[in-house]
């Protein structure tokens, strides 16, 4: 793997982290292929396309979400030509808007990843939710 390659997908996590956090869901949609399958069913949220999913995190962000840091770190990276599959823990403080203390996350990213004429794209998400502290379900 080249370090362009590395540098480039690190990157592409960085800027996923960077759009859930700011609620840039124009910035968010960019980290995905149109055909993306996004899969947030460890929080209970059903499997689904790049557009669903980004309408339903821009509704349940902009009402209980006031603020949320996405920390993604220890990013391993299988790369097959112009694929790759990517695995990286994320640390996430959030502020719920019906708690009064901070909620934390703490997790795995598994991505597979293309690479198109715009660069690496995520066309498939799937967050592993390993614990949590102040969580809405306790």
């Amino acid at each position: 793997m080249s370090d362009n390659d590395e540098s480039a997908i690190t990157r592409l996590l960085y800027r996923y982290a960077r759009a859930v956090d700011t609620k840039d869901w124009d910035l968010y949609r960019s980290v995905f292929t149109d055909d993306a399958v996004i899969d947030y069913s460890a929080h209970g949220i059903d499997a689904g396309s790049r557009e669903q999913i980004t309408e339903y995190m821009s509704e349940t962000f902009s009402a209980g979400v006031a603020m949320s840091m996405h920390y993604i770190t220890n990013v391993e990276i299988e790369l097959d030509g112009d694929a790759a599959t990517v695995r990286a823990m994320f640390y996430n403080p959030t502020q719920l808007v019906f708690l009064k203390h901070l909620s934390y996350f703490g997790g795995y990213y598994f991505h597979d990843l293309v690479r198109t004429a715009d660069g690496w794209r995520s066309r498939h998400l799937r967050e592993e939710a390993m614990w949590s502290e102040n969580g809405p379900r306790g």
